[in-house]
């Protein structure tokens, strides 16, 4: 099967990267949100991120007319699903939300449509057992900023078929993307390890080893990561780091117990960038601040 309509469910950071790139490989995208004010934004980072693409070189004029020839916005779920080869399904991490998404999905998309999630957690197999096509939903977990990584994790249920896989594949790689395949297991691979990774950031900061400046800085640096621990968490959403790091918690056992910090910057509201405040400030013109 040849996929050339995708629908991406979500306008949030995730769901927007990913219609993003869909768009600008070609394939004819809809992408879906309950907040025309959502969709609005959506649109406006694509044509920012375009914009800066034909500045630096990355893109031509051409490029970017086509890529808004191929992107357009709706809050009608069925009506988008009821044309799609492929959906890809990026609302938050909540199971009865994805859940939701999935059954209405499954009722009105053709029979021969690929249902994926972008989830960076939930079971590929729970999340196929919404359906009546169980065989054709997978995992297609991409990365933030969806136009700049480069890979897309592919996770396969227990009933996800090879086809689904090979079709999913295709189609990440029509996207710019590389891919690996990962057996169903709590966290994936880089979630497993960007929890970890970023919970004991919260722990050193907590305990005064060193500020988040410099914490960030030698990982950086020492470790030769493209962005610290700390600024990847503000990146991403703390609550969603929470929320990610309690249900491997739940799954993994106590190594993956949030640190109280972060579960304090959640309480008072400070997620990240998408709050204006995390463990950075970026209430700033210039962006991230001292905290």
């Amino acid at each position: 099967m040849t996929i050339q309509n995708v629908t991406v469910v979500g306008a949030g950071v995730m769901g927007r990267g990913i219609a993003y790139v869909s768009a600008l490989s070609g394939f004819n995208t809809t992408l879906v949100d309950v907040s025309e004010e959502q969709l609005d934004q959506a649109y406006q980072h694509a044509k920012r991120t375009s914009d800066k693409g034909i500045q630096i070189g990355k893109l031509t004029e051409q490029q970017q007319t086509e890529l808004f020839n191929h992107f357009h916005t709706t809050t009608d779920l069925e009506g988008a699903s009821a044309h799609c080869d492929l959906l890809i399904e990026a609302v938050p991490e909540r199971r009865e939300l994805k859940q939701r998404v999935l059954e209405t999905a499954d009722a009105h998309a053709p029979e021969h449509a690929i249902l994926a999630s972008n989830t960076s957690t939930i079971s590929p197999t729970e999340l196929g057992s919404f359906t009546e096509r169980p065989d054709q939903v997978a995992v297609m977990h991409f990365f933030n900023p969806v136009h700049k990584m480069k890979l897309v994790e592919i996770v396969r249920g227990l009933e996800t078929s090879d086809q689904t896989v090979e079709i999913i594949q295709a189609a990440s790689e029509q996207m710019g993307k590389e891919t690996v395949e990962v057996n169903e297991f709590p966290g994936f691979v880089t979630s497993r390890i960007s929890a970890l990774v970023g919970n004991e950031a919260f722990h050193m900061l907590q305990e005064g080893v060193a500020t988040a400046e410099d914490i960030d800085k030698a990982i950086k640096l020492g470790l030769n990561y493209p962005m610290g621990p700390l600024e990847l968490g503000d990146l991403v959403g703390l609550d969603a780091r929470l929320n990610n790091l309690r249900y491997l918690h739940e799954t993994l056992g106590e190594k993956y117990r949030p640190a109280p910090l972060l579960e304090q910057y959640v309480k008072a509201g400070r997620l990240g960038r998408k709050s204006g405040k995390g463990v950075y400030d970026y209430t700033e013109k210039d962006g991230l601040v001292k905290k």
